[in-house]
């Protein structure tokens, strides 16, 4: 009997996870030959969701979704069963839900008097126009490492259109132009509604629920075999003729050292790089931690095999500087209906319809948005759940007079209704988990060619990495979708299979976007 290869999937994140279920789906890949090995007791990677209504529940982060663009996800979901509505995939019941709950935000922006921003103008001025058109219609070539900063006067980051595309996406002005750039032809469909948030479209519950649960599921069903508590250490690789061949993989497991062997025809994928790499956990009585790479192992394992091979990419351009890729996010659990019933009032949003509620004046640059309740599977009737973040962690607060990186739940929560007005009865009894992520932005950073290694690199045999930093021309970083193209094209090339990848749609090409997104920048 002839034995099938293997394959082993380094990090059980989003993108290993989609590997998994395209080997098995288009591959005729035997679940049985595929193992996941994550350092983590829990799979999921930066789409999790953890907690419960006693201690509190906490995110580490939301992704924005769309159905009119993410065409590698709506792929893979369109095969995996839904777990919340029988007879549906999860495509199915996340079309289903959102025609139900539709986005039209009401009160995106709001000033420092609590009035909401009129956003009907992007608030450019003709310098801004020109800039803007002058940098979407540059070669990236040109572009190279350049800043945002290098391509647009002062001016345009205090208008309308920069507070919200920047909390929308989690832009600074320090970051990629290139990255920005391709994020402006990506998704040039929201660009003429980005004041409402009306093409965002959101999973009936958080992610992890909603997304990660139901392909795990599925996978397990099929015997893809999980291996948890389990950090690789090192991988064993061969370089003959320039041919790169991966042949062991060391792990650590329980404290215990092993070696797996890699034979002829298995395969290996690898996260490389993590943007939820050294997060920490705060509390209503204590700030997060402030951990760095020498806190985690999450970088080390690239940096590894990068070294003295530049077609693996270059890692030190992604993980060299925390304060420009560092924010904190805020996850809050309420058990009184006081916040959201005031919420409601001021906004004029029911939850799950409103998206992000920016203070544009805040010295952290804080944003808040109450999801459909219930937002966690396990989630109490009589439970609140909401999530909130800031762009600018390390500046002293407008009522809390210290850095929101110092602070505790309680201390954000107080910020928090500083901006809103409110009473802080509203927020009593509330358990605030504040979250501090170094790398989070680190996809954003300025990079040259080459820094980001393609997702099969050049020479490699059996070999691929599975991530936001590998390089996929046109797409851009920071999104679910990255993640599960990147692994589509990576099974597909190592295996050879002979379906065509979804291509990106050219929203950016169409003429009524174009026009529409002209239209809008001219108000």
């Amino acid at each position: 009997m002839t034995k099938h290869p293997k394959a082993y999937l380094v990090g059980g994140g989003i993108g290993s996870l989609a590997a998994a279920a395209f080997m098995i789906r288009d591959g005729c890949f035997p679940g049985q030959s595929i193992s996941v090995l994550e350092a983590m007791p829990i799979l999921g990677g930066s789409l999790d969701g953890a907690g419960n209504a006693a201690n509190g529940y906490s995110l580490r982060g939301g992704r924005m979704l769309t159905t009119d663009n993410y065409e590698c996800t709506w792929d893979l979901f369109k095969s995996i069963p839904s777990l919340h509505n029988a007879g549906m995939t999860v495509f199915d019941e996340t079309v289903r839900f959102n025609e139900r709950y539709k986005a039209h935000s009401l009160a995106r922006l709001v000033d420092r008097r609590r009035a909401k921003v009129p956003v009907t103008s992007m608030g450019f001025s003709m310098q801004d126009r020109i800039e803007l058109l002058k940098l979407s219609k540059a070669d990236e070539q040109e572009l190279g490492a350049s800043r945002i900063t290098d391509w647009l006067s002062p001016a345009f980051f205090d208008t309308e259109f920069w507070y919200m595309w920047a909390t929308t996406f989690a832009f600074q002005p320090w970051h990629s132009a290139v990255e920005f750039k391709r994020y402006l032809h990506r998704f040039m469909l929201e660009f003429s509604r980005i004041e409402t948030l009306a093409g965002v479209k959101r999973t009936i519950y958080n992610q992890y629920d909603s997304l990660v649960l139901p392909l795990q599921t599925w996978l397990e069903a099929k015997g893809v075999r999980f291996v948890m508590d389990c950090k690789v250490t090192d991988l064993d690789c061969s370089s003959d003729d320039k041919v790169f061949t991966v042949t062991g993989i060391h792990c650590l497991r329980q404290n215990d050292r092993e070696v797996i062997a890699v034979n002829d025809g298995d395969l290996v994928f690898m996260q490389n790089g993590s943007m939820t790499d050294a997060s920490s956990l705060g509390s209503m009585t204590s700030a997060p931690a402030k951990l760095t790479k020498a806190d985690s192992d999450g970088w080390a394992l690239w940096e590894k095999l990068a070294q003295g091979r530049p077609e693996f990419g270059n890692p030190a351009a992604f993980n060299s500087c925390i304060s420009q890729s560092c924010w904190e996010s805020f996850t809050v659990t309420l058990k009184r209906p006081a916040f959201f019933d005031q919420m409601n009032r001021f906004s004029g949003n029911e939850p799950g319809t409103g998206g992000l509620v920016t203070f544009k004046d805040s010295n952290w640059l804080m944003s808040i948005v109450l999801a459909h309740q219930p937002h966690f599977a396990n989630q109490p009737d009589d439970v609140q759940v909401f999530w909130g973040y800031a762009l600018l962690p390390d500046r002293v607060g407008n009522f809390v007079p210290k850095p929101m990186a110092e602070c505790s739940g309680a201390e954000i929560l107080q910020e928090l209704c500083g901006h809103l007005r409110f009473d802080p009865e509203t927020v009593e009894s509330a358990n605030c988990i504040p979250c501090r992520m170094p790398y989070i932005t680190s996809m954003f950073m300025p990079r040259e060619r080459g820094d980001r290694p393609p997702p099969v690199p050049r020479g490699s045999k059996n070999f691929a990495f599975v991530s936001q930093f590998v390089e996929i021309p046109d797409d851009v970083v920071f999104t679910v979708e990255y993640s599960i193209r990147a692994a589509q094209m990576a099974v597909y090339e190592l295996i050879g299979i002979d379906r065509e990848i979804p291509p990106i749609t050219p929203h950016d090409k169409s003429l009524r976007t174009q026009f529409e997104a002209l239209v809008k920048a001219f108000k």
